[in-house]
């Protein structure tokens, strides 16, 4: 695979005040989760954190939610009980990303004698 190049999969809640996202390992650990829940979110999830957009969808910058985000939207603190709620109620999304485009070497200048 040629350097990044690659998949990603997460999942976008839409709040009533902001949107979550969280990063999952791939689409079928999450629909596999779905069916059987003796799953371990830690073969679900690639990393525990909670991320918000500022009502920006899936994309824009994810910033890590805070407590008072997670309290106020779903009445918990507790990312894995938040987590599980993102998971029952969000939207899956698989991203492709394409190779790196631009520039290779900058430094190098107009290559002229000094």
């Amino acid at each position: 695979m040629t350097r990044g190049n690659g998949s990603y999969s997460k999942v976008h809640f839409q709040g009533k005040e902001e949107d979550f996202v969280i990063m999952v390992d791939d689409v079928k650990a999450v629909q596999d989760w779905k069916e059987d829940r003796s799953i371990p979110l830690a073969q679900v999830v690639n990393g525990f954190k909670i991320f918000v957009t500022h009502k920006h969808g899936a994309q824009g910058v994810y910033d890590e939610a805070s407590k008072q985000t997670l309290e106020n939207e779903f009445g918990s603190h507790n990312e894995d009980e938040c987590m599980i709620k993102i998971l029952e109620g969000g939207t899956l999304q698989e991203t492709e990303t394409g190779q790196r485009q631009g520039p290779k070497n900058d430094s190098m200048g107009a290559r002229q004698g000094h």
